[in-house]
């Protein structure tokens, strides 16, 4: 396989966005401004050459934006490999890319988000293990910061206390969520819709500067669905789904 990175000079004409085909679709659009903004912090966008699910995306993280605490590691936003990729060895591939890149940079490791068992959204706890990845930092939510040191005695990346103590004060439905994952353009508005027609508190909150995603209640930042308070999933909703969890 082949893999290419994404770049400013090279954004507009690469397809980028996991299953959505049309690179005019809204949320193709919302995907390509974020990650226009975000190459200026040392984002990494390397994808196959070939269109579909096989991508890595990694910042520094300390520009990540999750709310964590990591100087001078490498944080992995999404490494996503299926549908006809699975099985050929293509996430062994990305990482290692991800890995070189780091040691070049003099980085102390990497580190990544996920959680005990497989999470929607989330890296594979499994293949992480089998990388030799480990958590290092847990919120109450069982959501995990897992890490790879390039060291033995490196420090260990942990959440700062918003989010290791999800929580927030707003009642009724709350979605936290950033245009990272290029669904929210689409989606997040219908949820809008659908909690409207139905009378249902709904309140979503766009997380726009690498700021406030760094301070978010919450340590999945692309999308975090909280109720009266307490944190529910971060599994993407459309209608159908949203509708089932207000129980129509």
């Amino acid at each position: 396989m082949d893999y290419i990175k994404v770049t400013k000079e090279n954004l507009e004409k690469e397809h980028i966005c996991c299953a959505i085909s049309n690179n005019n679709d809204v949320q193709v659009a919302s995907k390509k401004a974020w990650l226009a903004e975000r190459f200026g912090d040392g984002l990494v966008f390397l994808k196959s050459v070939e269109r579909g699910k096989c991508f890595i995306e990694y910042i520094p993280a300390e520009n990540a934006w999750v709310p964590i605490i990591a100087d001078n590691y490498i944080y992995i936003d999404c490494l996503w490999v299926s549908g006809s990729f699975k099985g050929h060895g293509y996430s062994n591939d990305l990482l290692d890319e991800c890995i070189k890149d780091a040691e070049k940079g003099k980085k102390l490791g990497l580190c990544v988000l996920s959680s005990a068992k497989k999470k929607p959204f989330l890296s594979d706890p499994s293949y992480l293990k089998h990388k030799n990845f480990s958590v290092c930092d847990e919120a109450d939510n069982g959501i995990q910061l897992w890490y790879l040191p390039f060291e033995k005695n490196a420090p260990k990346p942990q959440f700062k206390d918003c989010a290791k103590h999800p929580h927030t004060d707003r009642k009724g439905y709350v979605l936290y969520y950033t245009s990272q994952c290029p669904f929210n353009a689409k989606y997040v508005p219908v949820l809008e819709e659908v909690a409207k027609e139905k009378g249902v508190p709904f309140t979503a909150i766009h997380i726009k500067t690498k700021e406030e995603a760094q301070n978010a209640p919450t340590p999945i930042t692309t999308y975090a669905v909280f109720k009266d308070g307490e944190y529910i999933t971060n599994e993407q909703m459309n209608d159908k789904r949203f509708l089932k969890l207000i129980g129509e």
